[in-house]
């Protein structure tokens, strides 16, 4: 066997693996559901370094200068469930229900605050990359042109 037939068949070994570029559909899903793992792993890890105060039913909230006590909110919500009672078939009383809900949702994501507990910049950077990596890994498989 000479150097050229020894290089040449180098040279065709070496770029039938290059073909392969494209991925497998049996690769991108193992990719995409390695996003998945990393990201819900992520998650969960920051779930458990957040803590979550509300202080709905001790302070209330104010709005634009406008303090209102949390048990204010509920009067709306009251008014809205004995209308709705009185005539379950009036669109109003259904639409007025439906923003004393709101109301009252939004007044308890104003008063509530997160606080991020004391970790190591170790803890930190794993957290970021399973997040973000994960993330990143589902994005590579759904972008993929096919």
């Amino acid at each position: 066997m000479s150097k050229k037939d020894y290089d040449d068949d180098l040279h065709i070994h070496i770029h039938s693996d290059s073909g392969s570029s494209e991925s497998s559909p049996l690769k991108e899903l193992g990719i995409f559901l390695g996003g998945i793992a990393m990201l819900i792993a992520g998650l969960f890890f920051f779930s458990q370094k957040v803590l979550v105060y509300s202080s709905f039913f001790s302070t209330g909230f104010a709005i634009r200068g406008f303090h209102m006590k949390s048990g204010m909110v509920i009067v709306p919500f009251i008014i809205g469930i004995v209308w709705l009672f009185a005539s379950p078939k009036s669109i109003v009383a259904k639409l007025y229900m439906a923003a004393a809900t709101l109301i009252i949702i939004a007044s308890v994501i104003m008063t509530t605050d997160f606080h991020l507990l004391t970790m190591t910049l170790f803890d930190w950077i794993v957290l970021l990359v399973l997040i973000f990596g994960g993330l990143g890994m589902i994005l590579r498989v759904l972008l993929t042109k096919h």
